[in-house]
């Protein structure tokens, strides 16, 4: 079952992603951003934190201080100017 976090992440992000053809699975404490059956991000919640992995770097958020909402921000942000 999707963690809380990822949970209102997900509902925050799936409309504008779904625009560009990005599907967002979450599968246990991992969602995948997948686009053409290629996997472009990965967001793993590891209790505490979030980790990111894009393009081959993995990112860390606190989840104290990154609220879904900023994370959201960040990962639409990434999306538009990547791809």
């Amino acid at each position: 079952m999707a963690s809380e976090y990822l949970s209102k992440l997900k509902e925050l992000i799936k409309p504008k992603l779904q625009e560009k053809g990005i599907k967002v699975m979450v599968v246990g404490s991992t969602m995948k951003l997948i686009k053409e059956g290629e996997t472009l991000m990965n967001i793993a919640d590891k209790g505490e934190i979030v980790e990111l992995s894009f393009k081959g770097k993995k990112y860390t958020y606190d989840k104290w201080y990154t609220k879904p909402e900023h994370l959201a921000a960040t990962i639409t942000r990434t999306i538009d100017v990547q791809l």
